[in-house]
């Protein structure tokens, strides 16, 4: 998100808030507002959008209808067949049109991923099929939830039986949530603009870019600085559509619990994009044969983080990427079936070297995750087995970031939540003055945070 377009978005998120809380009161005019809303903001990347989308969630609602209606098991399938195909159809054209018809001549069509829609759409006719959530008979009620414009473009994905639940009851915005709300967004302005973009520009972006012009030393804190870069860049998102949806009296999920504390893989993706991770979970891996067996729930592992790696792109280095990490999960379960899972309270300084090692392998794997094909891969893999040790291109700033970044990871959860309590309670002129600063800082400091959110283009 560029400057510009940033300061246009929050202008209007501004005039949404003010519009929606006018109308609370009454539940038709609120929820035109937020409908207005999402497709005001589709249409900025393209009119286009304001067909396709609304199409398509109308589909859905029907197919959430008739699983609401219909009991016979074969009319069910059809219906929850169909919303697979037709929003798996919308995730792979909105994706990959340029693959299908020839890059260059029809990527215009698709300026916004509609990955995170897709998903989110699914779980509503899925939770219909498997009788796991409510369904609504009003269209206006779903078409608001669908296409909540905070999460349509990076999640976090959340049910949209619950979105339903929450659009549909007379909002409520007491000060805490409305203080909470405030902090979270300039809690993740700081993230975006002060950390996220600044490694990018400054080391990552260089380093991946052109791996030869630096030595092995650099490259490899380029890779540590890319995993501070990806959490700070995406959790920053969530920050901002957690935030702007308090603001609308909406609460969604909280996407990151502090990932890099993890010991082992399993404990890594129940901190690390929980919507996504719990998705794959609920929705892919449940879904597949064979759960009863001894062997298939390994395999099934690797089969579901494959495709959660495909789903980010179809090349090599995403799948090498997923194949990784479904290794090991795979892994980490059949170690446990054979010596029994850690008993907790664990030693401290074997759950400290756990930590370090669960890190290094993450690490390992951003390096696919990153690449923009697997030659510029290797030839980062390549750079760091060099084992040069130069660290010219690394000034005092730099490394400053990179450890305030990395030590503020590790910060006690309970300073985190007394800070943003304190800021709940807080009059209003000293919140104001706070997002102020927070505003001259990224602008003094930052340079506006540039760079549109990474997962902006899934």
């Amino acid at each position: 998100m560029g400057e510009q377009a940033g300061s246009v978005y929050y202008v209007f998120v501004a005039a949404v808030f003010f519009a929606y809380w006018a109308c609370a009161r009454w539940r038709l005019p609120r929820l035109g507002i937020i409908l207005f809303a999402n497709y005001l903001f589709c249409a900025r990347f393209g009119l286009f959008y304001i067909l396709l989308i609304p199409a398509c969630s109308t589909l859905d609602f029907l197919a959430g209808l008739g699983l609401m209606r219909f009991r016979g098991a074969a009319v069910r399938r059809l219906l929850a067949g169909g919303s697979i195909a037709l929003n798996l159809t919308v995730m792979a054209g909105s994706r990959h049109m340029g693959l299908f018809l020839g890059h260059g001549r029809w990527d215009w069509i698709f300026p916004l991923g509609l990955s995170f829609y897709a998903l989110q759409s699914l779980t509503y006719t899925i939770d219909l099929y498997r009788r796991d959530g409510e369904g609504t008979a009003s269209l206006l009620e779903y078409l608001s939830a669908a296409a909540f414009f905070p999460t349509l473009q990076a999640g976090p994905i959340t049910h949209v039986t619950d979105l339903v639940k929450q659009l549909r009851e007379r909002p409520n915005l007491t000060r805490t949530d409305g203080g909470r709300a405030l902090f979270l967004i300039g809690m993740g302005l700081l993230k975006k603009a002060l950390v996220a973009d600044y490694l990018a520009e400054n080391l990552v972006n260089r380093v991946f870019d052109t791996p030869k012009l630096y030595s092995g030393g650099e490259a490899l804190i380029a890779v540590f600085g890319y995993s501070l870069q990806l959490y700070y860049d995406f959790s920053a998102y969530t920050d901002v559509a957690r935030g702007i949806g308090l603001l609308l009296g909406i609460r969604l999920p909280i996407n990151f619990d502090r990932p890099y504390q993890s010991a082992n893989l399993t404990e890594f993706w129940r901190r690390w994009h929980l919507s996504f991770s719990n998705w794959l979970r609920d929705y892919l891996f449940f879904s597949l044969p064979g759960g009863r067996t001894k062997v298939m729930p390994y395999l099934n592992l690797v089969i579901t983080m494959v495709l959660g790696g495909l789903w980010h792109g179809t090349t090599w280095p995403f799948a090498i990427w997923g194949l990784l990490h479904g290794m090991g999960l795979a892994a980490t379960r059949g170690w446990w079936a054979w010596r029994g899972r850690p008993r907790t309270p664990v030693n401290p300084w074997r759950r400290a070297l756990a930590v370090l090692g669960t890190y290094l392998f993450v690490c390992l794997t951003w390096i696919f995750f990153r690449a923009g094909s697997l030659a510029e891969a290797l030839a980062i893999l390549e750079r760091i087995a060099s084992l040069t040790a130069g660290f010219e291109n690394i000034s005092g700033r730099l490394a400053a970031v990179l450890l305030l970044a990395a030590g503020a990871l590790f910060l006690r959860q309970a300073w985190y939540t007394r800070t943003m309590e304190a800021f709940e309670q807080s009059p209003f002129y000293v919140q104001a003055v706070a997002l102020a600063l927070v505003v001259v800082t990224i602008q003094l400091v930052g340079g506006g945070g540039n760079a549109p959110f990474v997962y902006s283009r899934f």
